[in-house]
């Protein structure tokens, strides 16, 4: 029979046209387009059929009036058609975060500019993207131009947002939206925010970002693509599920490798990119906030709680042994830390485990995945010796706040002249990560006392600079470092490397993009745009999209719902919390334990503000007596060594109970201030 409410509903849109539809299928097109041209992949047989009709209201005596849809000689009129005048402007009131300016991102804000988002001086539109513009991204960020290289990402696409639509009311920032900024994307920030689109290019950035929408309640629009292929979901506060990174991206970013086989026994170019990179992080901004966190707290690692100590005593210890003072001072200390990893190091493993050792089952130890290494010999002559020392020196001065040198024929000389560096003290070598595990377990008090007594000769002087890892700025040494520092591994163990530009990619973790997959995933995502904003929707009204544009593979279907956990009488979800009412006077710690006890049955067991742990029920009554008297927001301060950034309405806790079961995991506990 003939279904009478669809042929009203496709002739009352009919004379329509949406920005999002029309990306979708025109990238759609000009992938046809790429196949009859390379022909490569299956072109399309026939018919290609979509529809959004889960855009409109499920109710057809919700649809908007014929005068509402009426033309206003506007730009927007071919929207208005479809959804109404009124829902326009609600459209042009919205305050929308974009973070990342990049493939997905571009195409985004072009969709973003067409539909008016933010177009009104009540509304807004805020892109978020701290990278600057390379050669490499004009094939597929079309709002860039060659004359663009080398300035902000966010300025130039939201100044060519502009030139799609003059009312766009955009602000670029080119703040990274990370942890590091928490005082600038913080409580005040995200209040005046209605949504977030994310176009990011890592999971890691992915998470963070999701657990900033989960924390403030905000609806979150957020796509990936892989060559011809990509996602576009929706996630909806106490609608939806919150977030998850695929188990596949978790494993392969957050333990990519076991430890021990990243330090002593790599067998893969991968390996060694991931050694590298951690040396990045140990030596240049671990080391840098360590030392800096003692100079502000003026407090004994030996107070610290928790396993984190036991990382920080060789990065820490390896960049404590010189305070630089000028170029030479880095470049001596660049040459010094060359010995230490790639000659002195690989001596002292084979001490351990020499060529010929043998197990006891007979087995030669250097086999199968296991390549015995060799030590290197420094070399001026070798471009790959130069140029880890160039890298190594210009970091450890930019670190120190010192100027850094680009000229290699100065740094070959000035290497002749300084006197060779003797082998310094290195940490023990393990054969597994159980060995490992159970070493760390001995870490005891005259591991802290060396580390406290290398840090109280930085009690005074300027604090350093952490540096946090850039891959798209080639001119900050960061990617010559990692790319050298895992060449040279890879000559060590007899691997072959890959080139610069793949130690870019893989430790990067970008995904690559292709201009036709993100118009696609931008277009399925600007639909999901006009459910979120158009009012309360149900679940079912919402769709996760998945294309293949090479397969001919378009799935779209509806999320799930967010998964309800109980604990006797508490029942949750990922979007609610446990608020504790700010009160005057601020409660003590004690004060809090007794009010989670009594308002919702919980005996909490520890409780933690971040990494650091505030109270535990196993602590002896003496420690638990000096922590129960104190204000949470004192205490937070006194255990974190941080001031509490100014204008913080809320801080967060985690908490473990009772009786709890295995997998509960707590609602965050939101302490209002």
């Amino acid at each position: 029979p003939l279904d009478e409410a669809l042929v009203r509903t496709v002739a009352l849109s009919s004379g329509g046209v949406l920005s999002p539809m029309v990306a979708m299928l025109g990238a759609v097109a000009a992938q046809e387009v790429l196949k009859a041209i390379s022909r490569k992949f299956m072109p399309l047989d026939q018919w290609l059929y979509f529809d959004a009709l889960d855009c409109l209201p499920e109710d057809g005596e919700l649809l908007p009036s014929p005068e509402d849809c009426a033309p206003r000689g506007s730009r927007y009129d071919g929207q208005i058609a479809v959804f109404g005048a009124g829902f326009q402007e609600k459209l042009s009131r919205q305050h929308y975060l974009l973070v990342g300016a990049g493939a997905i991102g571009c195409e985004l804000l072009k969709v973003f500019a067409l539909v008016g988002l933010g177009a009104r001086n009540s509304g807004g539109l805020t892109v978020v993207d701290m990278d600057h513009i390379e050669r490499s991204n004009l094939s597929r960020q079309f709002l860039f131009r060659s004359q663009d290289i080398g300035r902000p990402k966010a300025e130039v696409a939201a100044a060519a947002a502009r030139r799609l639509n003059p009312d766009l009311q955009v602000i670029p920032l080119t703040y990274p939206l990370d942890p590091t900024t928490e005082h600038i994307y913080g409580d005040n920030f995200f209040s005046h925010v209605d949504g977030v689109a994310a176009a990011l290019d890592s999971f890691q950035a992915r998470r963070y970002v999701a657990a900033r929408c989960t924390h403030y309640l905000k609806p979150l629009l957020e796509a990936g693509t892989l060559g011809t292929r990509g996602s576009a979901k929706v996630f909806m506060p106490h609608v939806t599920e919150a977030y998850r990174a695929p188990a596949s991206a978790a494993a392969s970013e957050d333990a990519p490798y076991p430890v021990c086989t990243v330090r002593h026994f790599p067998s893969t170019a991968e390996h060694t990119l991931q050694w590298a990179r951690d040396e990045f992080e140990g030596l240049f901004r671990l080391s840098a906030e360590t030392i800096n966190h003692h100079q502000q707290a003026h407090t004994s690692l030996a107070d610290m709680d928790g396993p984190q100590t036991l990382t920080l005593l060789k990065p820490v210890l390896g960049v404590l042994r010189v305070r630089a003072q000028n170029w030479q001072d880095c470049v001596a200390w660049a040459l010094g830390h060359w010995k230490l990893c790639f000659h002195y190091g690989i001596k002292q493993l084979l001490r351990h485990f020499p060529p010929n050792k043998v197990l006891e089952d007979g087995t030669p130890f250097w086999s199968g995945p296991k390549q015995c290494p060799q030590p290197l010999e420094f070399d001026t002559n070798q471009d790959m010796h130069l140029l880890y020392v160039l890298a190594a020196a210009n970091l450890y001065a930019q670190m120190h706040g010192l100027p850094g040198s680009q000229d290699s024929t100065a740094l070959r000389e000035l290497l002749k002249l300084l006197p060779q560096p003797d082998p310094q003290q290195m940490a023990p070598i393990f054969a597994s990560n159980l060995e490992l595990a159970s070493a760390s377990a001995e870490f005891g008090p005259e591991q802290l006392k060396e580390l406290n007594k290398a840090l109280e000769f930085w009690t005074v002087g300027p604090p350093l600079k952490p540096l946090m890892f850039e891959k798209d700025d080639d001119s900050n040494f960061h990617v010559d470092f990692v790319a050298a520092a895992a060449s040279l591994r890879c000559q060590n163990y007899g691997i072959p490397p890959v080139s610069r530009a793949q130690s870019k990619r893989i430790v990067g973790q970008i995904i690559p993009a292709i201009a036709t997959t993100t118009a696609a995933v931008a277009g399925l995502l600007g639909l999901e745009l006009y459910k979120v904003v158009g009012g309360p929707r149900p679940r079912s009204a919402f769709r996760h999209s998945y294309v293949h544009l090479a397969e001919n593979y378009l799935i779209r279907y509806m999320p799930f719902a967010p998964a309800i956990q109980t604990f006797h009488h508490l029942k949750w979800t990922c979007w609610d919390r446990l608020k504790v009412p700010a009160g005057q006077p601020e409660r003590t710690l004690e004060l809090l334990l007794a009010h989670l006890q009594e308002q919702h049955g919980l005996r909490v067991r520890m409780l933690l503000h971040g990494p650091a742990l505030l109270y535990s029920a196993g602590w002896s009554p003496e420690k638990q007596a000096l922590r129960l008297p104190l204000r949470v927001t004192e205490l937070v301060q006194q255990v974190t060594g941080q001031v509490l950034a100014p204008g913080l309405r809320v801080l967060v806790l985690e908490l473990s109970c009772e009786g709890e079961e295995e997998d509960t995991a707590f609602p965050p506990l939101h302490y209002e201030l």
